[in-house]
């Protein structure tokens, strides 16, 4: 198995050492706005382009071209009105060089009730798919899903004109003829992910399932591909990388969470000192006595 390449600091510190266009996919969810001040002081909403766009320059560079990066974020309610941090993100990466092609909503569709005076609770986040190019690598089959009930109910009674009512140039939906999905037994997904939340039992305040970085491991890298997140954390996205047999490449500036993941992992790797192999494209690990 490879070995996962852990490493202690800040991200963007450490990225400038890594070599341009050396990672497949970027999965990360970097701390909101205001949030986690305890562990990791907290951006105002006001400061945070001006913070996250120095990191996104620097993976932007070490994304390969047919790469993509996926951005977990969620902006949050300020004096009873929705913040436009992550809408002013989004503008100034585009200016900076990334085309933001997807937006992905995940459901978290065992999410307790709450309600505050003019709200209700968040049920979803987003993830935003961010590319260098238009021409990208992404293996949809491999996030198929079955048919179910769902061809026999909305599909069972197509008229002819249904049958050939979307015969045009465009490639999306159903494609020139409705009727070619009654015999499959699986479809491709949608961009809402339904997927239900986890127990924080990682010892850290921003846990999400192991199913998230899965899926879009899946859609968009093949085995052996180098996945990298610069907010690891308790290290799921890096867990999940080194279980799907691609190689996973994880940043944390927090010790604790650092040794955390480390010890996730065995035998276990210390980063003493980092140092790129440039020849090889990968990081050289030193392995802990």
């Amino acid at each position: 198995m490879n070995k996962p390449k852990l490493y202690l600091g800040d991200c963007k510190d450490v990225l400038k050492q890594m070599p341009d266009n050396s990672v497949d996919l970027i999965f990360t969810s970097p701390p909101y706005a205001d949030q986690r001040k305890t562990t990791y002081g907290g951006i105002t909403p006001d400061k945070y382009v001006e913070w996250f766009l120095p990191i996104s320059k620097q993976l932007l560079r070490v994304l390969k071209p047919e790469g993509t990066f996926i951005l977990n974020i969620k902006e949050k309610v300020v004096q009873g009105e929705r913040s436009t941090y992550v809408l002013e993100l989004i503008i100034e990466m585009r200016k900076q060089g990334w085309l933001w092609t997807e937006e992905f909503i995940w459901h978290k569709k065992n999410c307790y009730p709450g309600k505050w005076p003019n709200r209700f609770r968040d049920a979803w986040e987003r993830l935003l798919q961010f590319n260098k190019n238009r021409n990208f690598n992404m293996y949809q089959e491999a996030v198929m899903i079955p048919m179910g009930d769902w061809a026999q109910n909305r599909l069972r009674n197509l008229s002819e004109t249904d049958k050939i009512r979307d015969i045009s140039k465009t490639i999306s939906g159903f494609g020139k003829n409705i009727s070619h999905w009654l015999k499959r037994e699986n479809a491709y997904p949608t961009n809402v992910l339904h997927l239900a939340t986890e127990c924080n039992n990682k010892k850290h305040s921003a846990v999400f399932p192991e199913c998230l970085p899965e899926w879009f491991i899946k859609l968009f890298t093949q085995e052996g591909d180098v996945v990298l997140d610069p907010f690891m954390g308790s290290g799921t996205t890096c867990i999940v990388t080194q279980r799907m047999g691609r190689k996973s490449i994880g940043i944390e500036i927090l010790p604790e969470y650092f040794k955390m993941v480390q010890e996730s992992f065995s035998p276990k790797y210390s980063v003493l000192p980092l140092a790129w192999d440039i020849e090889r494209q990968t990081l050289q690990v030193t392995k802990i006595k």
